[in-house]
């Protein structure tokens, strides 16, 4: 049987290895300073992440054949007594604490947040997360995006009880980005969206992605008299963002893709 073909690991995933490698360096090296503990080992690190296997996951994170994720990063900074931005600025971007932030990954069904990974991941953390295609296309909040040409750029991992609380199934999710400032502040320009494309019934007050003519774009469906859907943005300007109709029937512009169930992207 052929071993799977890892992909090359990016300049910054391999500074980040670099990083918790002298990390792990130095505090072996303090370890060694005091006779009444014994040397600390990367076994023993692994064994504090309760991985299956120790020395072999933390290794494999040390020497950058495996890319960091935040869920791993998180469990080394508690075994190692660093703070998850010593290491990776990019992946602990919103971290205050690493004890925070465990409790957040382990303890919150309700409170998800995106967790890079790379296409290596253990397999105990395989079974808890659900990859969702991370693609480059965008959801225009104002005028449409046009998506001529849309690649798959990585995954994102989503607590898979989050996603039954949500009644989200994985194999129907993609991660998409927005452009523009129509659905301000409810979702800003390049904000990443999770999209549950079962939901294709217009749902009074929800947010939907929609294609067109005009390209993607991502707006509030409001259901006004006689029962006809607008196409609303959230951005109060609406000399610049009016409302639009939405009509259900075959020759409407635009057809629902699906349904915005989560946003994520800076405060």
């Amino acid at each position: 049987m052929k071993k799977p073909i890892r992909t090359p690991l990016s300049v910054d995933q391999l500074a980040d290895a670099k990083r918790l490698h002298d990390i792990y360096k130095k505090r072996a090296k303090e370890s060694r300073q005091d006779p009444s503990k014994p040397p600390l080992t990367q076994a023993e690190v692994g064994e504090r992440c309760e991985w299956r296997s120790p020395q072999s996951t933390v290794s494999q994170y040390m020497t950058g054949k495996v890319a960091l994720n935040l869920e791993a990063l998180v469990k080394l900074s508690e075994a190692l007594d660093f703070e998850p931005s010593e290491v990776s600025p990019t992946l602990a971007a919103g971290i205050r604490r690493a004890s925070s932030a465990q409790q957040h990954l382990h303890d919150s069904p309700s409170a998800n947040s995106p967790l890079p990974v790379s296409a290596d991941v253990p397999e105990s953390e395989d079974d808890r997360y659900a990859f969702v295609p991370q693609y480059d296309a965008k959801a225009a909040a104002g005028l449409g995006s046009e998506n001529p040409h849309v690649e798959i750029r990585s995954t994102l991992a989503f607590k898979r009880e989050w996603l039954r609380a949500k009644g989200a199934k994985d194999d129907q999710l993609i991660v998409i980005y927005a452009e523009g400032q129509s659905m301000w502040p409810t979702i800003n320009d390049r904000d990443v969206l999770l999209i549950d494309r079962s939901r294709l019934e217009p749902v009074d007050g929800q947010v939907f992605v929609l294609a067109g003519g005009d390209g993607a774009i991502v707006k509030r469906l409001v259901q006004g008299p006689l029962g006809r859907w607008l196409l609303r943005s959230d951005n109060q300007d609406k000399d610049k963002h009016p409302d639009r109709f939405f009509f259900r029937s075959e020759d409407n512009e635009h057809r629902i893709i699906g349904q915005v169930i989560w946003r994520g992207g800076d405060l």
